[in-house]
C-alpha cells in the first residue's frame, strides 16, 4: 500500500501540486488521470523520487520515503518496478539481455539464476522464444510486455507505468492492460498508472484518481466514472462524441 499525505511540490514559486492525499492499495491497478499540466505526472515523479516534494509524506507501507536517507531509498528502490513511457530498451541488447540488466546491476544472483529468472518473466508475458531478438525486431506490443518483464524481474512490491499504451493500437493496448491486470493481481503488487486511456480506466480502474489543478478532484473505481457527478471529471473523461454517447446511453 501507498499512502500520500499533504503532499505539496512547487517550481519557482508556481505550487503544481497541492495538498494531494490519496491512498493506493496492493494488488489493485490504481490509475492517475487528469489532464495535460493538471499535476500527474509530476505527483509520480515525487513517488518515485524523481522530484523532491516541497512538502507532505510518501509511505510505502508506513515507510516515509521523503525522510529517508539516500541509503535506505536505495533499498526501497529496489522493490519498484518501472515500465516508461517510451520503453526505454536497449537497442544493443537482446531481449533476454535487456530483461537481465536490474538482475546484473542491483543483485548478487548467480549466471544460472539469473538465466532461470529471465526466462520465467519471459514466459510469464508470453514472449517464450523472443531471447535472442533484438527491440528492432520486435513489434510494439511485443517491445512494451519487454518493457514489463523488466520491470517485474526484480519481483517488485509497487509498479508504476507511466501511459503503457502510448503508441499502441486499441487491441494490442487491451492485451496490454489484462497483461498489467494479471500480473498486479498474482504477485499482490501495488500498481500505479498514469494515463489518458479511457478504456484501460473502464477496464481495469480499480481505483481511479482524477487531478485537477494540482488537486485531487474525484477518486472511485472505473465502473463509477460512468455515473460521477463531478463536472471536472466528466468534462475531462467525455470530450469526444463517442464517450458523450456512451454516457448518454447510461442514463
Amino acid at each position: 500500500m501507498i499512502q500520500v499525505k499533504d503532499l505539496y511540490k512547487s517550481f519557482n514559486g508556481n505550487d503544481v501540486l497541492k495538498g494531494i492525499n490519496i491512498t493506493m492499495n496492493e494488488g489493485k491497478c490504481n490509475l492517475v488521470i487528469g489532464k495535460s499540466g493538471a499535476g500527474k505526472t509530476v505527483l509520480i515523479k515525487c513517488m518515485v523520487g524523481l522530484y523532491e516534494p516541497t512538502k507532505g509524506e510518501i509511505l510505502y507501507d508506513n515507510r516515509d520515503f521523503v525522510k529517508m536517507t539516500d541509503k535506505e531509498r536505495k533499498h526501497l528502490r529496489m522493490e519498484m518496478g518501472m515500465l516508461f513511457q517510451g520503453n526505454a530498451l536497449f537497442d544493443s541488447m537482446t531481449v533476454e539481455d535487456n530483461v537481465r540488466f536490474p538482475l546484473d546491476m542491483f543483485t548478487s544472483m548467480t549466471k544460472k539464476e539469473k538465466a532461470a529468472r529471465v526466462d520465467e518473466i519471459l514466459s510469464r508475458v508470453n514472449l517464450k522464444g523472443a531471447h535472442k531478438k533484438f527491440p528492432s525486431e520486435i513489434s510494439g506490443g511485443m517491445m512494451k510486455r519487454v518493457g514489463i518483464a523488466r520491470a517485474i524481474v526484480q519481483k517488485p512490491r509497487y509498479l508504476f507505468c507511466d501511459e503503457p499504451n502510448s503508441g499502441l493500437d486499441p487491441i494490442t493496448s487491451i492485451v496490454i492492460d489484462e497483461l498489467i491486470q494479471e500480473i498486479t493481481l498474482d504477485l499482490n503488487i501495488t500498481t500505479v498508472i498514469n494515463t489518458h486511456d479511457m478504456n484501460s480506466v473502464m477496464g481495469i480502474g480499480d481505483k481511479v484518481i482524477y487531478i485537477h489543478e494540482g488537486e485531487v478532484h474525484w477518486e472511485g473505481s472505473g465502473k463509477e466514472v460512468m455515473t460521477s457527478k463531478e463536472t471536472e471529471l466528466n468534462n475531462f473523461v467525455f470530450a469526444s462524441k463517442f464517450w458523450k454517447s456512451i454516457k448518454e446511453d447510461q442514463k
